[in-house]
């Protein structure tokens, strides 16, 4: 089974300005997710499957610097290298937080992530992995089991957790408006069209 968590990711604007300004990389530093936390899913990450997990992503995709992810979940196990948007340079554990330092990508999905984050836009991160889980019904929470296998953490638009957003400068709080969806939308399209993406009308 496809398991995504989501979690918001938050990132500092001048940041995000001053690198392509300088046309420089953009490194963003965040909380990549949540052990042993109930999300608005009921699902919960046990502390040791995570750890395990997140050694294994450390010593294998990291280190061979080819830990990459997506902008929004594909339904798919696979990484889809046409829609990569950056790659995690460091993952570390602080508390029950996994915190990462994510590399944003000269990509076409990369300069609409940096793109978003110089608008000030709110996103999230969410891991995606394989594994089967265990509901308890007396807790209203599903356990993900000891089968799970961590594959990579995507950049989405609506995180299920609350605090799931990584920002640059200051906390937002996730789109609840439909007003505010048009203009992700309208956003969306801007930098679409100036990539010779127009949608058609």
């Amino acid at each position: 089974m496809l398991l995504q968590e989501y979690r918001p990711f938050n990132v500092d604007k001048q940041l995000v300005e001053a690198s392509i300004k300088n046309n420089k990389s953009l490194v963003v530093t965040g909380v990549l997710q949540r052990a042993e936390a109930k999300n608005q899913n009921g699902r919960v990450y046990p502390r040791e499957i995570l750890e395990r997990e997140v050694k294994a992503y450390m010593e294998g995709p990291v280190k061979e610097n080819r830990a990459m992810g997506e902008l929004d979940h594909p339904e798919s196990s696979v990484i889809n290298l046409q829609n990569v948007s950056h790659n995690i340079k460091r993952c570390w554990w602080d508390g029950d937080d996994v915190m990462g330092d994510v590399e944003v990508l000269p990509t076409p999905a990369g300069n609409i992530l940096k793109a978003l984050f110089a608008s000030g836009i709110t996103v999230g991160i969410s891991s995606r992995g394989m594994g089967s889980v265990s509901e308890n019904l007396a807790e209203g929470t599903v356990e993900v089991q000891d089968d799970f296998e961590l594959l990579c953490w995507d950049f989405v638009s609506t995180p299920s957790n609350p605090d799931s957003f990584m920002h640059l400068v200051r906390e937002n709080k996730e789109f609840k408006s439909q007003d505010k969806y048009k203009k992700v939308n309208g956003i969306l399209g801007e930098i679409l069209c100036s990539h010779g993406f127009c949608p058609v009308q």
